[in-house]
């Protein structure tokens, strides 16, 4: 027996260990991708092929790379071999950009691949991944108006049925907070359009299609009446300030937009019982409208009235296209009679 045992512990201590196998199969499998990618490589290199084909080609084999730093130099290495067609570029700066993202780096090529994006006829098939990368940069970064011009500009290139039903509700939420805190958003009616945000009716953040939908429309009252609920969410709840000066904005907007093209007067008064503000601070309230291009007028401090000669054009939700079409339906009956006024006097005014 002790024979026995000093033969079987020495093929024990001669026997390789699993971590020399495993290390043995991970040089193996360097080596296999090695291969794989110089074969890959050099093969398209001498056939012709589409440009944004092969970049699509060569992006699978930068996936497969462990190290992005790598995948980087590689992916700029595949730039220089597109450089005819301009989608091919554009994809490849967009897959760059997102390794950089990864390690944690500043994706320098957002402001490049917009500028050329902008260039190209139509939507193409790289509009949509740029999106993509830009509005996670700008969500990184914090920039609410850019993530929220971004993310939905993304949204429009895709099918969000794609989308598992978690996924749609977290950009829906996300895209909510960014239009209702984002400087210079006063647009909604895409967002508000969208079907993404149905992701998010009858949950426990409807909330937030209802302060969406009243700050659209310029409901004050019923901003105020949805406090309890936005009132929460701690990025909300930090800049009330900004989201009632924001709210009454629109609720002037709003007013100006509903009004007849030939009744856009408004005085003081009315315009402090809609915004839920003194008096004293309409004057104001409309300096700040005209300044951010809302709307266009003039202010009458002695009368205290406002005349409204423009307001800036956005989208529009089915409420608010409802109220146009009566209005519209209203100025044609006007013209109607108008032209039969004309015919019935037609003599006395030629004569």
């Amino acid at each position: 027996p002790p024979l026995i045992q000093g033969v079987e512990n020495k093929e024990k201590q001669n026997r390789p260990s699993l971590s020399t196998y495993m290390h043995r199969f991970d040089q193996h499998q360097i080596q296999v991708f090695t291969v794989f990618y110089l074969l890959i490589y050099n093969f398209c290199s001498f056939i012709r092929i589409n440009p944004l084909s092969l970049v699509e080609i060569l992006l699978f084999v930068a996936r497969q790379m462990s190290d992005q730093k790598d995948a980087i130099v590689f992916l700029e290495k595949t730039r220089e071999k597109v450089k005819s067609s301009e989608e091919a570029v554009i994809l490849c700066k967009t897959a760059i950009g997102n390794l950089r993202l990864e390690i944690n780096d500043v994706p320098k090529e957002i402001e490049e691949i917009e500028e050329t994006l902008n260039n190209l006829p139509g939507v193409t098939s790289v509009h949509g991944r740029f999106y993509d990368l830009s509005s996670k940069y700008y969500r990184l970064v914090g920039d609410h108006a850019a993530y929220y011009k971004d993310a939905l500009r993304y949204l429009g290139c895709v099918d969000i049925r794609c989308f598992p039903e978690t996924e749609r509700q977290e950009r829906a939420f996300t895209l909510g907070l960014a239009g209702l805190l984002g400087e210079g958003v006063y647009n909604f009616g895409e967002l508000l359009m969208h079907p993404v945000l149905e992701s998010l009716r009858n949950t426990d953040k409807q909330w937030l299609i209802d302060t969406l939908y009243a700050f659209n429309a310029g409901n004050v009252e019923k901003f105020q009446s949805l406090k309890s609920a936005w009132g929460q969410q701690p990025d909300l709840a930090s800049q009330e300030g900004k989201l009632m000066q924001k709210i009454q904005l629109l609720c002037v907007m709003e007013m100006t937009f509903t009004r007849p093209a030939n009744h856009r007067q408004l005085t003081f008064t009315e315009i402090a019982q809609s915004a839920k503000i003194p008096v004293n601070e309409v004057e104001l309230l409309v300096m700040k409208a005209l300044s951010v291009g809302l709307i266009k007028g003039n202010i009458d401090e002695v009368d205290q009235k406002v005349q409204m000669t423009w307001v800036q054009p956005r989208v529009l939700d089915l409420q608010q296209i409802k109220g146009m079409k009566e209005r519209l339906d209203f100025w044609c009956g006007d013209v109607k009679n108008m032209a039969m006024l004309v015919e019935q006097q037609a003599h006395d005014i030629l004569t």
